[in-house]
């Protein structure tokens, strides 16, 4: 003990006539830190002195018990906050969320890919992609809800009980068979019969249109429900990339084979791109067909001005706009309205559009379709890159801020008669033979295409 704190000890010692209470109050029972400081710590000494009758000491006295207390106890830390814990990832279709990132890293100057989400729950459905956009920021670039309010919609019930909410916003894919499929109703109104090379395929009555009477059809294939299994995240050297597998057996007994579907979904600064590639692993021949049915918006919210670019020469003519149903003729488009051949785009103005375009035009190995909002600098390109695409299905109503681009193998009601047997777009699958569907993504500004 340093001779600053022996002395005033020792005047404690012979101030009190009381060994017995100087042993009993230790360095360690003083306060010398908290609220009050000094203070407190002489309160402390008193207090004790007082409860063992010591009597009062000289203000040196204190002062040594002050010293010693405080010299021989270690400062103690703060104490650390503990971290909040990470937030739980929601789950849609029981299974978790998936979200692919990058960084931006071009400093708002040129558009950039910058996030994607996935429902691996609901059949891999793209649910939402961002972008960086010079002038306007991260943006949505999918007509889409919230993520709380996509799982209150996609619970299996109601409007749902066949998957149909899947395909009301974000991008659900289409499989084994993208668009309606008319066939004959049966009784109880909960199925459609068609067949394919003699065989009966029953499948679920899912949609109707909106008028009274409307006659009720399968729809957007098989796989709106399903759950994706082996999922891996890959980082890349600029962005991520999800893949997983729907083993989707017969569809639920609605198909003629058994089918696995791979996917590989990638996410970069300058594309998204998209594979799909569906083999038959059953013991019998089956038609398979895949499409997409991304909602993309219309940032600015004006849909007239909005410009779109299909590199096509027909579409199909249909009996109204409320079922949509193909009549089994194609219509030239040369010189029409519908004509949307200009690579920078024709305006969508009012026009409503639920039409299948085909006999389309590839260049350089790729089939770009292209939708772009000049008022809010924004452009997306889809770009066919599987030769198996043949039709593009675009539905953009009055009133919309989206245009839902579907680039898809097939024409709608691929068994219908209507055809006349017309090659319509299935792709026939032999056991263990495989085929892929595949689409990229990319961004432009409306000032650059064509340039």
């Amino acid at each position: 003990m340093d001779e600053a704190v022996n002395e005033p000890m020792n005047e404690l010692k012979n101030a009190t006539q009381n060994s017995a209470a100087v042993r009993g109050f230790t360095p360690a029972s003083i306060p010398c830190t908290g609220a009050g400081g000094v203070e407190n710590a002489i309160g402390a000494v008193q207090r004790f002195l007082r409860r063992t009758r010591a009597g009062a000491l000289p203000a040196a006295a204190i002062s040594g018990l002050l010293a010693l207390g405080c010299q021989s106890r270690p400062a103690q830390p703060a104490e650390q906050a503990k971290p909040a814990a990470a937030p739980a990832a929601p789950e849609v279709g029981g299974e978790k969320v998936v979200t692919l990132r990058r960084k931006a890293t071009r400093e708002g100057a040129n558009p950039e890919f910058l996030s994607l989400t996935l429902f691996p729950g609901r059949g891999m459905n793209v649910f939402q992609i961002t972008a960086d956009i010079p002038g306007k920021g991260e943006i949505p670039l999918l007509h889409s809800v919230s993520v709380e309010e996509a799982a209150s919609r996609l619970t299996g019930a109601g409007n749902d009980a066949m998957g149909a909410a899947s395909y009301s916003f974000g991008g659900a894919f289409l499989i084994p068979y993208p668009n309606r499929i008319v066939g004959a109703l049966t009784p109880d109104g909960d199925s459609v019969v068609t067949s394919w090379r003699g065989h009966r395929l029953t499948l679920p009555a899912n949609t109707q249109g909106k008028a009274p009477g409307a006659r009720k059809v399968a729809m957007h294939g098989l796989i709106l429900r399903d759950q994706a299994v082996d999922l891996q995240t890959l980082t890349t050297s600029d962005g991520q990339t999800e893949t997983g597998v729907i083993h989707a057996g017969n569809f639920g007994g609605h198909w003629l084979s058994n089918t696995d579907i791979a996917f590989t979904i990638a996410l970069t600064g300058d594309a998204v791109d998209a594979s799909i590639t569906a083999k038959n692993v059953g013991g019998e021949p089956e038609p398979i067909s895949i499409g997409w049915h991304p909602y993309f918006s219309i940032p600015s919210g004006d849909r007239t001005q909005a410009r779109l670019s299909i590199p096509a020469a027909s579409m199909a003519a249909v009996n109204n706009y409320d079922d949509v149903f193909p009549t089994g003729k194609l219509k030239p488009i040369k010189g029409t309205v519908y004509d949307y051949n200009r690579p920078d785009g024709v305006p969508l103005d009012d026009r409503f559009l639920d039409d299948n375009f085909s006999h389309l035009t590839w260049s350089g190995g790729v089939m770009p379709v292209r939708l772009s909002d000049p008022k809010s600098n924004y452009g997306i390109e889809i770009d066919g890159i599987s030769p198996e695409i043949k039709t593009v299905q675009v539905y953009s109503p009055h009133g919309a801020d989206f245009a839902a681009i579907e680039e898809q193998f097939n024409f709608a009601d691929p068994f219908g008669r209507e055809w006349k047997g017309m090659d319509t777009g299935m792709v026939t699958l032999q056991p263990g033979h495989s085929v892929t569907w595949r689409v990229r993504l990319k961004l432009f500004t409306p000032e650059a295409a064509g340039k």
